[in-house]
């Protein structure tokens, strides 16, 4: 009888072994937002999405630099790394505790305990100096030739 309370706490026991990775995953959705929004991503690690708002998924153990680009706009960069969580902490505690080292080990390894930080990724982009003289300058050419269009037909029309 106790043979079989042994071997029943020891399977219980493998069951919940690498439970982060289990419950958790090894993967993680990033999120990039940006004001304005429209903007693409690019990560030093190969990852990629067209424009913002966007969700990238990828390994919880990840360390990157962004890249956010968007025309008109100054290129943004900024750092991503990665840490223990409360969700992450949880599990591995409860590998711990339940005798999983062997789970306990599953789960760093994998990251499975980690989250990305910042996550998401708020930014607001930057307009160009150069962009910004160039929008006015359209709309100052707009107005003028407005007053100029009607100037000139004034006189065409007073001519005839």
């Amino acid at each position: 009888m106790n043979l079989l309370k042994c071997l029943s706490v020891a399977a219980v026991a493998l069951s919940l072994s690498a439970c982060g990775t289990i419950t958790r995953g090894s993967n993680d959705t990033w999120v990039v937002e940006t004001t304005p929004s429209g903007a693409s991503v690019s990560t030093s690690n190969g990852f990629h999405c067209r424009s913002t708002p966007c969700g990238i998924r990828m390994p919880r153990r990840s360390e990157f630099v962004a890249t956010i680009e968007l025309e008109g706009y100054h290129t943004h960069e900024a750092t991503v790394t990665y840490g223990a969580s409360t969700g992450g902490g949880t599990a591995m505690a409860g590998n711990v505790l339940l005798g999983g080292i062997i789970g306990a080990g599953i789960d760093a390894g994998t990251g499975a305990m980690n989250d990305l930080r910042p996550n998401p990724l708020q930014v607001t982009l930057r307009p160009l100096p150069e962009a910004s003289a160039v929008v006015s300058e359209r709309a100052v050419d707009d107005t003028d030739s407005d007053a100029s269009d009607g100037a000139e037909d004034e006189d065409e029309a007073t001519s005839r």
